[in-house]
């Protein structure tokens, strides 16, 4: 049996023929996402859809697709689909959770020491042709990252992530969240407390 597969924003080629292994395939190929209008006209047929977070799906797109089986999200989040009305019409629905764990953390430490050592300010100097201006002790002075306190606000899979980054620098790490976790090698503190002592604070919590 040849499913139908609509697929809602630009995706790499190469995986988009993936799909066509075992698929016929209709691609949205533009980098601005499509209306709703548009994919309503074409889901009509589709056993299948993969969206983005670009993309709501909601009780009326669900509804004028009468053959639709799976809706699969590239995302880890899914607030942008009508779960429980898709469930409620067999529809089973995808997600990519933690995909993008450790890339969030890498992108966290990198904008702690982009701010501590001002990389971005000395990055504009040189392209704005300053680098001529004479040297003295506070010139672009930063702030060590290094054996400092980082308090994290939220203890899922990201903030574990972020943990494992610090070990490199030997900072402290304290945190606060709902339930004190006991597979992290952090210190549990209320949140007073961690804002007193932290030299970063970083927020890795849902949206709910």
């Amino acid at each position: 049996m040849q499913y139908n597969v609509l697929i809602t924003f630009k995706l790499f080629q190469e995986y988009i023929n993936e799909v066509k292994a075992f698929a016929n395939v209709e691609a949205w190929d533009k980098v601005i996402p499509p209306n709703k209008e548009w994919i309503i006209e074409h889901i009509k047929d589709k056993d299948g859809i993969l969206v983005s977070l670009t993309n709501k799906i909601d009780k009326e797109i669900i509804d004028n697709a009468p053959k639709l089986k799976v809706i699969s999200t590239l995302s880890v989040g899914y607030d942008h689909i009508d779960i429980s009305y898709a469930r409620s019409k067999g529809i089973r629905v995808g997600y990519t959770p933690e995909v993008l764990t450790e890339t969030t953390a890498d992108l966290i430490f990198g904008l702690i020491l982009a701010v501590a050592r001002r990389i971005v300010e000395g990055d504009k100097l040189i392209r704005n042709g300053d680098w001529n201006i004479p040297w003295s002790p506070d010139f672009l002075l930063g702030y060590d990252v290094h054996g400092k306190t980082l308090g994290i606000i939220g203890m899922g899979r990201i903030g574990k992530a972020l943990v494992r980054r610090t070990k490199g620098f030997n900072m402290r790490v304290i945190y606060n969240t709902r339930t004190k976790k006991e597979d992290v090698d952090a210190e549990f503190v209320d949140l007073d407390t961690l804002l007193a002592e932290s030299d970063f604070v970083v927020l890795t919590v849902d949206l709910n």
